[in-house]
């Protein structure tokens, strides 16, 4: 697209036409007069007056051209939009957006990462198959700052336990760990009571190992890494209520 085009008219006037951003159509500059012949002083003033059109009009070029690229890559991330105008080819993308975020955070939904909050999460599900001669399973999960005393004060909170971890799945990142557990009771406790007291177990077991991570931690140097807020909640279907 060019910088536009000027003409002078015969009452010492200078006009153009330069391309208006918002209707995509070239369109006439204001008049701007010219001085009188031999004046130093209208001269220079017709001088500065051409070239800020002409500055204006390459400005708005190189805007349009920058429009044009980023539609042009837009194009070519999403197929079948090569003859969309722009506000269709818009709406495309963010429809396409959309999707994605909502397939992302389907997917997500298998995979075990930290969040920045300190929590405790207990989960009691119904078991339907009798492959594993109990009731329920217990899903527990602990979220934390990752330290050398987690791992030791989890093995022996959860040995304590009347019951037996099956699974384990550990994720880290950024210096954060979750661990979740599979939990199962053992042979006898898969009653209502039992399953309560399990569960409560459970849930103090792993509450007193974050204190006292959370507390060997303070005396660190990296102390301003605590101030997270702790949550715990606990979560039970309910098809198991008491």
């Amino acid at each position: 697209m060019g910088s536009g085009s000027f003409s002078v008219s015969g009452s010492g006037s200078v006009s153009s036409l330069v391309l208006d951003g918002e209707r995509g159509e070239l369109v006439r500059a204001p008049v701007v007069r010219l001085g009188k012949k031999g004046g130093a002083k209208g001269s220079l003033l017709d001088e500065k007056a051409v070239i800020a059109l002409r500055n204006h009009s390459e400005a708005e070029r190189r805007r349009r051209e920058r429009i044009n690229s980023h539609l042009a890559v837009l194009r070519g991330m999403i197929s079948g939009t090569e003859k969309l105008d722009k506000a269709a080819l818009l709406a495309e993308v963010i429809n396409h957006v959309k999707l994605l975020k909502a397939t992302a955070t389907e997917q997500a939904k298998g995979y075990t990462m930290p969040s920045d909050t300190d929590e405790v999460t207990i989960l009691c599900e119904p078991q339907t198959a009798n492959t594993t001669n109990t009731s329920f399973l217990i899903y527990a999960s602990i979220c934390c700052d990752d330290s050398p005393e987690l791992y030791p004060e989890l093995k022996l909170s959860l040995r304590n336990l009347h019951a037996r971890v099956v699974r384990a799945e550990i994720s880290s990142l950024s210096g954060r760990v979750k661990i979740v557990f599979v939990i199962m009771p053992e042979r006898g406790g898969s009653d209502e009571v039992g399953k309560n007291i399990l569960v409560d177990s459970v849930q103090h077991a792993l509450r007193s190992v974050l204190d006292k991570v959370n507390s060997s931690i303070a005396f660190m140097p990296r102390t301003s890494l605590l101030n997270k807020r702790r949550k715990v909640s606990q979560f039970e279907s309910s098809s198991s209520s008491s």
